[in-house]
Order: structure tokens, then C-alpha cells, then sequence
């Protein structure tokens, strides 16, 4: 772990000697989180592997023997989880390196890439069950029913199932998307594999040949199971929003800083399950000497990087809280423009004195608001004129 020490920032004023500012705490340790998710990424897929190897050989030898081919799709699908684990090991080595000149965000979107590869290889060994399914139905044959393949089906559930909660452990330790699709892959196998128990029991005493409709039952979950992780990956893949309770966090260490008047402007940018990238402007008196601004911002940006491992970058935005006449003119502002949509909030607010007033401001508005940007820039810039104070410049932003 990497600790980074107390340090003291002095700052000069036009006085002849130096100040001390304060002595920051810079002491925040910072956890190599990368690689121990790729110990515990590792560990877990390797064993992954090995399990589902051996119960895919013994499903698909049991059910080439026998004549049941609901057993061999669920032992194919085993297979094809042990591919999976096989590409998971390789995305988290990938994951796990520096960034470079190529890539300096790092290569934790790999992780993304890995799972959708993984939702397409399901899709492809379900398309090529659901042929061998309806064949088996066409064929209306019933297989020779062993009391071993009902042991080996319940061994299957039982080892998915400790699987299951193996992956979801390791999935929330480490937020991976890779241990978290594979953890609902082997859910959905217990489901599909006493599918297939179902399927053999009614073969079995009620004379039906219930086999190829228990195939084509496990090939639906197979089905849902690879749509589901290729829609997820893709969508964080493409930009996906972050998590609010980051968000709220990151803004709540923010507002607590010292001198601090004000947050606005806050974006989160995903690069991985681990890695994040934030900007975000910080309101603070415009009279305070700008080293000591400096200073707090400065500290600032450690202390999200320590407590949420977000990289954040901040902006300066100088207020000056004795001016009265523009907190009053914006709050009569605030006054003239609030209901007018839901979840609006204005900032960045500056009144701009020379040979004519100019009020300069930001709005920020929801996403899902259907109005148009220029619709609520109009709206707000006629209620603004109404008051007859100044010129107004009016900035819309989507949040």
C-alpha cells in the first residue's frame, strides 16, 4: 500500500515573513484494489473452471450414452462456462495493467469487452440447442432413465449453487461485471438444470418424452442469461451513468471541505468497475489568497481519491458572499424562474458590472426532461427580462 505523508503548505503574503497555511493531513492510504481484484478474480475463475469442466464431461458423456439431450445442453453449457472463466482469467490480467501511452485511462474496460464476448458465446451454444431440442421433440423418444443421472443432475445443482454464491461474494468484493454475470450464469444453471430433472422425472412415470421440452426450457434460460450480460456490458461500455450513492458520496466530501460554498458541475466518467474519472466545480470566497484555495482544493481531490477511488479534477469557481446586491438579484431570480420544471437548479450564478449589467448563470435540468434545451433557455431568459435588471446569459446543461 501506498501512503502519502503530512505535509505543510506555506504561503507568502505581502507581509516579509512566511505563514504557515496549515498543516493538511495528506495521510491517506491508498488500496491496490487492481490487484487484488485480480488475486481474487484469478482464484475464483480458476476454479470455476475446473468445476464446470468436470461437470460438463460428465453431463455430456451421460448424456450422449443415454439418449437424453436436455443432459447434453446442460452439460454443453457448462462447457461454455468454462470457456467463459478461461476469458475472465485473461480480461482481469488485462485489466490489471498500467495504464501507457496508448491508453491512459488505464485497460479496465477490457472487463466489459470479456463479458459481452461471454454473452455471445451463450447465445451461439443456445441457438445451436434449441436445433438439437426440437429434433429430440420431433423424434418424440423416450430415453432410458438412470437413477445415476438424476444423482449426477442433483450433484450439479448443489455444486452450481456453492458456485453461485462463490462468484457473488467475489462479484461485490471486487465489482467486477465479469464475476457478477457469471455469478447469474450459475443461477440460472441451477434453475435450467432442474429443468432437466423435471423433465426426466415425467419421462420417467408419466410414459412422456419430456426431453426435448426440458431442452428447449434450459435454452430459454441460456437465452436470457447471454441477452442479459451482452445489454449490461454494452451499456457501461457505451457510458453508462454512474451510481448514485458514488455520486451523493463524492459531493458530500466535497461540501464538507473547508470553505467550501458550493458544488455544481460534478460528472463521473467510468473507465472499469474500479476505475473512475470526475470533474466537478467547487465555490469558494473569491477574496481568500489563491494558494490557500489551492491548498483546500488540492486536499480535496486526495481525500475522494482515498475514500471512493475516484481521480477527480477540480475547478475554482470564485464567489464573493458580501455582495449583496447579487445574492439579492439572484435570489429574485431564483424566485421569478422556480417550478418552472421539475428537478431545475440554478448555479455558477455572477453578476458582471461594466457599462451594462450582465447576469450570467447555469441551469442544470434532468435527462429524461422532454423540453428541448433551447425551450428552457427561452423560457428562463423571458422571466429574467421581466425583473428588468440586466442582460442575461444563460448556459443549459442536462444532469
Amino acid at each position: 500500500m501506498q501512503v502519502i505523508d503530512k505535509i505543510s503548505i506555506y504561503y507568502a503574503t505581502d507581509r516579509k515573513n512566511l505563514e504557515r497555511l496549515s498543516d493538511i493531513p495528506f495521510d491517506f492510504v491508498y488500496n491496490e484494489d487492481m490487484n487484488e481484484s485480480k488475486r481474487i478474480g484469478n482464484a475464483v475463475s480458476a476454479v470455476g473452471i475446473c468445476l464446470n469442466f468436470l461437470l460438463a464431461a460428465a453431463k455430456i458423456i451421460f448424456g450422449a450414452l443415454f439418449g437424453f439431450v436436455s443432459i447434453i445442453a446442460d452439460g454443453v453449457n457448462n462447457l461454455s462456462d468454462m470457456g467463459s472463466g478461461i476469458v475472465s482469467i485473461v480480461s482481469f490480467r488485462i485489466a490489471a495493467k498500467p495504464a501507457d501511452k496508448e491508453h491512459p485511462y488505464g485497460h479496465q474496460r477490457a472487463e466489459y469487452i470479456a463479458s459481452m464476448l461471454i454473452g455471445f458465446l451463450v447465445l451461439l451454444i443456445a441457438f445451436e440447442l434449441v436445433r438439437e431440442s426440437i429434433e429430440k421433440i420431433i423424434a418424440w423418444q423416450i430415453g432410458d432413465v438412470s437413477l445415476w443421472a438424476f444423482v449426477l443432475l442433483a450433484v450439479s445443482v448443489g455444486v452450481k449453487a456453492i458456485m453461485f454464491i462463490i462468484y457473488r461474494v467475489a462479484a461485490k468484493k471486487t465489482q467486477s461485471d465479469v464475476l457478477s454475470a457469471s455469478a447469474v450464469d450459475s443461477l440460472s444453471d441451477c434453475i435450467a438444470t432442474t429443468a432437466v430433472i423435471v423433465g426426466m422425472l415425467i419421462s420417467r412415470y408419466a410414459g412422456v418424452p419430456f426431453d426435448g421440452i426440458a431442452g428447449l426450457i434450459v435454452v430459454a434460460f441460456i437465452l436470457f442469461e447471454g441477452i442479459g450480460i451482452i445489454k449490461k456490458a454494452s451499456s457501461r461500455l457505451l457510458g453508462q451513468a454512474p451510481d448514485p450513492e458514488l455520486v451523493s458520496k463524492v459531493k458530500e466530501i466535497l461540501l464538507g471541505g473547508e470553505g467550501v460554498l458550493g458544488v455544481h458541475d460534478l460528472k463521473l466518467f467510468g473507465y472499469g468497475s474500479q476505475k473512475f474519472f470526475a470533474t466537478a466545480h467547487i465555490e469558494m470566497d473569491a477574496k481568500l489568497p489563491s494558494d490557500i484555495t489551492h491548498a483546500r482544493i488540492d486536499f480535496l481531490e486526495r481525500k475522494v481519491l482515498s475514500e471512493t477511488q475516484v481521480e477527480l479534477t477540480a475547478h475554482f469557481d470564485p464567489v464573493d458572499p458580501s455582495d449583496e446586491e447579487a445574492k439579492e438579484l439572484e435570489e429574485r431570480i431564483r424566485a421569478a424562474v422556480e417550478g418552472m420544471y421539475e428537478g431545475m437548479d440554478i448555479h455558477d450564478f455572477r453578476l458582471i458590472r461594466g457599462e451594462k449589467k450582465k447576469i450570467v448563470f447555469e441551469v442544470g435540468v434532468p435527462f429524461a426532461l422532454k423540453a428541448k434545451d433551447e425551450e428552457v433557455e427561452s423560457a428562463i431568459l423571458s422571466a429574467v427580462r421581466l425583473l428588468g435588471e440586466a442582460e442575461a446569459v444563460v448556459t443549459v446543461e442536462r444532469e
